[in-house]
Order: C-alpha cells, then sequence, then structure tokens
C-alpha cells in the first residue's frame, strides 16, 4: 500500500490571531533598498500616513507611532499620563488585561483589578460600582481591553465611557485595540476613549515592529501636567514634530512606513464600514460551522454569546489534549498554522492542550474562511475526534446569505447600527 501524501506543500496558510496574513501588495511595498530620510518621498508620505491611521481609528486627534509592540504601546501609553504612585482601574476579561495591568504596575501605578473570568466582557454595573466607591478620584485611568486575543471576548467601550460619565468621574479611558483595530468596530471620538493603543501586525496587515497611541487633547493635558516623561516614550514630539526622525525619536522604521501606506490605502479603498462587515460575515460563518460540530461532539466556542464575540479571532476548546492534536495534524499534514490556546491554562497545565483559536482578522476573505474550516473537518475526521455534521454547509449558507443567516444583510447591518456595540447614540 502507498503512503499517504502530505498536502501542506504550497503556500502555508497562518490562521492565529496576528501575526495576520500580509498582502502581497505590503510585502511588495517593503521590498525596496533603503530611502533617503532626509528629504523625498519617505518625508513627504508621513503626513498622508497619519491621516489615514486617525480615519481608521476614528479620530480627528492627535496618533504616535512607536517601534515596538503592543507591550511597547502600553508603556508608551502609560508612561504619558500615569506617574508613579497614581491610580488605574483595569477591568480584565483575559490575559491581556492583565498584562495591561502589569505593565501599569511595572510603571509604578497602583492597579485596581477586577477580573470578570476568561469567558465572559466586563460587567458595567461593577465597574460602576467602583468608580462609585472612588469618591476622592484616586483613579487616574481606566484601562480597558477592546478585544481580549486569548479569550475573543468583546468589550462594550461604549459602555465604559457611559458609565465613567453617569458616575462624573475624571478618569481617562484608555483602550487596547491591539487585536481590534480594523476588524471590529472602533470609534475612538464618538466612544469618548481618551488614549487607544493598537499594533500594525493584526488588523493593519503589517509585519511586527511597529505600535500606536491614540489621544485625544484631555489626555494631552494630563501629560503636560506630568512632572516628568522619558524623553523616549513622549508622545508630543511624535504627534506634532515637522521632522521625520521627531515621529520616531530617531531613525524611522522606512519598510514598515511603506508597507503601511500600502495597508492603509487598502482598508481605505474597501471602505473601512465595509471592513467591518466583512469581517462580521466571516465570523458569522466560522461560528455556524462551531455550532454545527459542537452539536455532534466536543468543540465549543470560549464566548457563548454571539454579542460578546469578536469578529478578529475566535477562542475554542475541545477535551484532553484534541485541541493541540488538531494543531499539530492541520499544520503538519495540511500546511494550515491555528493559535494556541495562550493564557487559557497555567504552563505546564495538562488542560492548555484543549484550546486553540482561530485569527480572521485583516487580509482574509471567504475562500479563505471556507478552506479554514475544511481543514479542520479534515483535521477532524483523520484524528477521530467528534464533531457534528453540516458545519461547512452552515458557513457556506452564511457566506450565501441564506439559511443559518438570513437575511444576510439583516444581520450585518444589526452589528454595524447596533446602538449597544457599535457607539451609536440613536
Amino acid at each position: 500500500m502507498s503512503q499517504r501524501p502530505n498536502l501542506s506543500h504550497g503556500r502555508g496558510y497562518l490562521a492565529i490571531p496576528g501575526p495576520s496574513i500580509m498582502p502581497d501588495a505590503v510585502l511588495q511595498a517593503m521590498h525596496r533598498p533603503a530611502p533617503n530620510i532626509y528629504e523625498g518621498e519617505m518625508v513627504d508620505m508621513m503626513p498622508g500616513i497619519f491621516d489615514g491611521l486617525k480615519r481608521v481609528a476614528r479620530t480627528e486627534h492627535y496618533a504616535a507611532v512607536y517601534i515596538g509592540n503592543g507591550h511597547a504601546a502600553w508603556e508608551a501609553a502609560l508612561s504619558n499620563v500615569i506617574a508613579p504612585g497614581e491610580r488605574v482601574l483595569v477591568p480584565a476579561t483575559g490575559r491581556f488585561g492583565h498584562g495591561f495591568g502589569e505593565m501599569a504596575t511595572g510603571i509604578g501605578a497602583d492597579v485596581k483589578l477586577i477580573d470578570f473570568g476568561k469567558s465572559s466582557p466586563m460587567d458595567l454595573d461593577v465597574i460602576a460600582a467602583a468608580l462609585a466607591e472612588d469618591k476622592s478620584h484616586k483613579i487616574k485611568a481606566v484601562l480597558a481591553v477592546h478585544v481580549d486575543t486569548s479569550t475573543s471576548v468583546l468589550n462594550d467601550i461604549k459602555g465604559v465611557r457611559d458609565v465613567l460619565d453617569a458616575a462624573g468621574h475624571p478618569a481617562l479611558l484608555m483602550v487596547d485595540c491591539i487585536a481590534s483595530l480594523g476588524c471590529d468596530r472602533f470609534e475612538m471620538d464618538a466612544w469618548g476613549v481618551d488614549v487607544m493603543v493598537t499594533g500594525c501586525q493584526k488588523g493593519l496587515m503589517v509585519p511586527p515592529g511597529c505600535s500606536f497611541v491614540f489621544f485625544n487633547q484631555r489626555a494631552q493635558a494630563v501629560r503636560e501636567a506630568m512632572p516628568r516623561v522619558s524623553v523616549y516614550w513622549d508622545w508630543t514630539p511624535r504627534s506634532t514634530g515637522t521632522e521625520l526622525w521627531q515621529y520616531f525619536n530617531g531613525t524611522a522604521p522606512t519598510h514598515h512606513m511603506y508597507g503601511l501606506r500600502v495597508a492603509l490605502g487598502m482598508i481605505h479603498d474597501e471602505g473601512i464600514e465595509q471592513v467591518w462587515a466583512r469581517h462580521t460575515v466571516l465570523a458569522r460563518a466560522i461560528w455556524a460551522a462551531c455550532d454545527a460540530w459542537g452539536a455532534g461532539g466536543d468543540l465549543r466556542m470560549n464566548i457563548a454569546d454571539p454579542a460578546n464575540r469578536s469578529t478578529a479571532v475566535t477562542s475554542l476548546r475541545l477535551k484532553g489534549n484534541d485541541g493541540t492534536r488538531l494543531r499539530n495534524w492541520v499544520e503538519q499534514e495540511l500546511g494550515l498554522t491555528l493559535g494556541i490556546g495562550l493564557g487559557m491554562a497555567e504552563v505546564g497545565d495538562p488542560a492548555r492542550d484543549a484550546f486553540f483559536r482561530l485569527g480572521h482578522m485583516g487580509h482574509v476573505n471567504g475562500q479563505m474562511i471556507m478552506g479554514l474550516l475544511g481543514g479542520m473537518q479534515a483535521g477532524m475526521s483523520a484524528l477521530g475526534i467528534a464533531h457534528g455534521r453540516g458545519a461547512l454547509d452552515a458557513a457556506a449558507d452564511v457566506i450565501a446569505g441564506d439559511g443559518l443567516s438570513a437575511p444576510l444583510v439583516d444581520k450585518v447591518d444589526d452589528v454595524v447600527n447596533s446602538p449597544t456595540c457599535c457607539g451609536n447614540s440613536n
């Protein structure tokens, strides 16, 4: 009997929640010699890049670029508005909420953590109670994660602003959009966000290496009153500079900027509303397949309520070590890489092998998602992992616009126009 052929040869599919798939146009834009950093195209294109970034963030205020990952953006943002000893409130819904708080601890802040677990969004009533107890306004900022990549929970950021306003509390609202920007709907100005951080390697579709901090005039006023801010982290020259080096406190990440210019152009050519709608449809296709698999097997989505799920990442679990078994099989046999179950169980705990994640952010389309789901189903069949039937049909129905998602347009409109999840006031 001939040996079963390996089917992984060909272009691999990286279905992890960041780094996301890089468009060929972005990679081609980066494939160039080093440019002149003193005059010419590199200098001239920066205002357009800043404008493009702010359009994605839905803000008319300030943006700063840092050479670093999302952790760098956390520290940069905190360093500009939180002095040692000042208190911050951290409502955590996963590993990255805790990480944001740990970064605040690292710069000397007094962190008040509210842990909402790993399978539910923030409870706004609990946050309201914590703010009500703070009668002397010692809390200087609320650090919220829009989408926690570990749990795939989507948090109600507009709701947090409403709670702050109802309490008459002056704390800044600082939001981590590292996983969500350019995927899940986010409205910085309309939702009353004072500071927002993100990275380039997810919805912005650029290789890892740059991060961004957006801030409004309220946050800048706090920055101006700070006793000190390190020269490197100071966002003021980065956001108001007139020379290229000031944007980066030194040499620019030249090739990242070329890639980012193309990526932003792709986003704006498609239209940010359409980008959000595309992510919504593709996520619903994945959820429909997972529901079908779970109906006859052990697969479970970490976030039960679809209204609380990100459209950029889905966190899943199987039984025993089946999550790791499935990840290994599809990567080795099909060239399909799924994400690990980050933060869902401690290192050394066998339960870690049950969890895994799907990244469906940025440069993804319908046929890619159908290929992802088909690969997962092949893996579960090959490994004898129990699963229900009809998953691929269910996903195809969503993408086709009928079946489980009928009428699909109404469902997308529900997400886009919802007053609770989309920051609308009507």
